[in-house]
């Protein structure tokens, strides 16, 4: 590892915040299309079924490569990685500004999945390599500081520019932010030392990646019914590779994916904590997108301005947690993530409504993004702390691997649930006034259409959602409330696995 002499905090300052930037462009990227999609499908056309697909597309490329692309850092270089990738990004987001359609645009998501998981698969690698171990649960924690107030005011500006001048301009955001974590990269970040070139695992990379594009194109298609060929099928192809992933990884001589790492109860809870938050946030950033587009009748800008208030406050306790895991190890720290994340989803579920006061939709917002970025510090240390010398690329790539999986299903997963408790609810909702299930299935039909093709449409329109006799907006509401009830159990139960796994050293315990 080519750490030096153990430097100052603020002597480091420029290295995370070079690098804090770069590793935040990966989730930002996908996260300012997620929230402002509904203008973007209705200025392409998009299909309601190919909606959650393009949302994903980018995030689905980085679960699938990033393994590979950390195995790439410790052979070719980190740095050298991260340069490429920032380029890629600034080059593929001006190719999506001059989308013709959604296909070209889907085209050009894709490619920045394959630069953004350049950048997502050796920047936290980087980290560590550049700054001492005692020094690093800090380090994180300013890390995690800065991606957070990034997180609190890109998507807020965001929403400003698809509000004034429109949504192309959307993705210049991205390369702005590239070009200065290019310049600081450039000038503060050394390159590690290589080790001498290994093979790829290209059996590997392509059975990770068929498991994933199938999973979550099986549960895309699983909206239209499991029954359904197109939905089915997808999900027993990613099961079957996916048992071929693991039996090839146990036989190769050098695997993307070390699986005796995951001996290690707290790696393993590590990994799967990073799926699972990633999974939480970006299907609440989803979520939140169409209720507040669509029933809240919020605009682009405003719905960015939910992610804003809070920030400091934010970053001020991911720094104490990172100074709280040195002390007292990540477990603390990681349940209090978990269980902030699914405070977040509880009061959304106890008070979403039509007409819910916006305080309460920032206070949701608010505990999720400290809950996921407590979460990440944790996570972060823990598997960083697992790398040994001159694979920092291949086992910290393993974080942001589960984590881009949970990212790439979050929008599609909790798009299926939304749109399964929306339609319980309709249907009941025509059953108790007399309505005919076609009736009312052509009445939702013609609803979302006009919701979808309406030039400069706000969102949510209380006399449309009710000509059909129905009142949608409600209906739509309760699914959402039913959605969020049910995805806040599952970090409920990984706090208590967690405080069971990963015990407590006594303080001073390497």
């Amino acid at each position: 590892m080519s750490t030096a002499s153990p430097r100052s905090t603020v002597s480091m300052l420029p290295v995370i915040s070079g690098l804090a930037l770069a590793f935040s462009i990966t989730g930002i990227d996908p996260l300012i299309l997620s929230l402002n999609m509904p203008q973007i499908s209705r200025a392409l056309d998009v299909p309601p079924d190919v909606v959650g697909l393009l949302g994903g597309a980018a995030t689905l490329v980085m679960a699938a490569a990033v393994l590979a692309v950390g195995n790439l850092g410790d052979a070719f270089g980190l740095k050298r990685m991260l340069t490429l990738g920032l380029v890629g990004d600034i080059a593929v987001n001006l190719l999506s500004a001059i989308s013709p359609g959604y296909v070209f645009l889907l085209v050009t998501r894709l490619l920045d999945g394959l630069a953004l998981a350049m950048v997502l698969g050796v920047a936290m690698a980087l980290l560590k390599s550049s700054v001492p171990p005692e020094k690093r649960p800090t380090a994180i924690g300013i890390f995690m500081a800065i991606d957070m107030v990034l997180f609190g005011v890109v998507p807020a500006a965001g929403g400003w520019v698809v509000e004034v001048v429109g949504w192309r301009w959307l993705f210049l955001v991205a390369p702005l932010m590239s070009l200065v974590a290019l310049w600081l990269t450039a000038r503060y970040v050394t390159e590690p030392p290589v080790l001498q070139r290994r093979g790829i695992d290209v059996v590997g990379v392509s059975l990770v990646g068929l498991t994933l594009l199938t999973l979550v194109h099986g549960v895309a298609e699983a909206e239209n019914g499991i029954s359904q060929v197109q939905a089915w099928l997808p999900l027993v192809i990613s099961a079957v590779t996916g048992v071929l992933f693991v039996l090839h990884e146990r036989r190769t001589a050098d695997p993307v994916l070390d699986l005796s790492l995951f001996r290690s109860g707290p790696f393993a809870v590590a990994a799967v904590a990073s799926l699972m938050l990633n999974f939480l946030i970006a299907g609440f950033s989803f979520a939140l997108g169409q209720f507040g587009s669509v029933i809240l009748s919020l605009s682009p800008r405003t719905i960015g301005l939910l992610f804003l208030p809070g920030t400091l406050a934010i970053a001020a306790g991911v720094i104490l947690a990172g100074r709280l895991i040195g002390k007292y190890t990540p477990r603390p720290v990681l349940v209090t993530g978990l269980l902030l994340m699914a405070a977040g989803g509880l009061l959304m579920a106890a008070t979403a409504d039509p007409a819910m006061a916006l305080w309460i939709v920032v206070l949701a917002t608010w505990l999720t993004n400290l809950g996921s970025l407590v979460t990440s510090s944790a996570v972060a240390e823990t598997i960083l702390a697992s790398a040994p010398p001159g694979k920092s690329g291949a086992v910290a790539s393993v974080q942001p691997a589960f984590g881009m999986t949970g990212y790439a299903l979050g929008p599609a997963v909790y798009l299926l649930l939304l749109n399964l408790f929306f339609q319980r609810q309709w249907l009941n909702d025509a059953e108790d006034r007399g309505i005919s299930v076609t009736e009312a299935d052509q009445a939702v039909d013609e609803t979302r259409s006009a919701l979808a093709h309406s030039p400069g449409s706000a969102g949510y329109d209380p006399n449309l959602l009710r000509q059909s006799g129905l009142d949608l907006g409600l209906d739509f509401t309760n699914g959402l409330r039913l959605t969020m009830l049910v995805v806040s159990i599952l970090p409920l139960v990984l706090a208590v696995v967690a405080h069971r796994v990963m015990r407590r050293r006594p303080h001073g315990t390497p």
